[in-house]
């Protein structure tokens, strides 16, 4: 299991680095990773990983993400790859409630180490790879709040069950797809507190299949 308060020491080192004195508190660490110290504390309490905060911090100080998260070994701090980029959408929340519009957004390209590329599908599968912010709670316990998944979007169209990014008239959704013997389809929300949906096949239309999240295959 991911521990906050070790992902908090591999950022002191790294950001200790940086400083004259070498000294680094949590405040440092909330400010690099552009969080509030109020929230910071809430996190560390509740053992809530930042991982989009996380991920922008990497891509920026080009950090392993494999060596941050996975305890790669600190030799490898600076990850010279350039091979593999994905597209990552920062200012999107994928809603697993509401809808999200990823229409004319904004990307960045998110360098990506070897071990995140196997679990993506491997090398011909990069290429077709998003990934998006989560949002609410309807997804649970499956997919939570504050959680990044990648996004296949060369499956844009139903192959077999599984979790999918579905256009809504409310704008995108996480959803689980699962198909029924008359040809219509169930939305479902794991958490069985949200109601599900069914609708017919001229009605699905899928943004791309949800491969993975940080600690999840599907």
């Amino acid at each position: 299991m991911l521990k906050v308060s070790d992902i908090i020491d591999k950022l002191k080192d790294v950001l200790s680095n940086e400083e004259i004195h070498n000294r680094v508190f949590d405040k440092d660490v909330a400010n690099a990773l552009e969080i509030t110290q109020a929230n910071f504390a809430t996190m560390k309490t509740r053992n809530k990983i930042p991982f989009s905060n996380i991920l922008d911090f990497c891509a920026l100080k080009k950090i392993s993400i494999n060596w941050l998260l996975y305890g790669q070994d600190p030799s490898s701090l600076v990850d010279s790859t350039d091979k593999y980029w994905i597209k990552y959408y920062p200012d999107i929340a994928l809603s697993a409630g509401g809808g999200a519009d990823i229409e004319n957004e904004n990307f960045e390209q998110l360098e990506i180490p070897d071990y995140f590329v196997q679990m993506l599908g491997g090398n011909n599968m990069v290429k077709n790879i998003e990934a998006i912010n989560v949002t609410g709670e309807s997804m649970e316990p499956t997919l939570n709040d504050g959680d990044i998944i990648f996004i296949d979007v060369s499956k844009n169209n139903y192959l077999k069950d599984g979790i999918y990014a579905i256009y809504t008239p409310d704008g995108l959704l996480v959803k689980r797809i699962q198909k029924r013997t008359d040809g219509k389809f169930n939305i479902i929300s794991d958490n069985q507190v949200f109601s599900n949906q069914t609708i017919s096949k001229k009605d699905l239309k899928i943004y791309g299949k949800v491969n993975s999240s940080f600690g999840s295959v599907f």
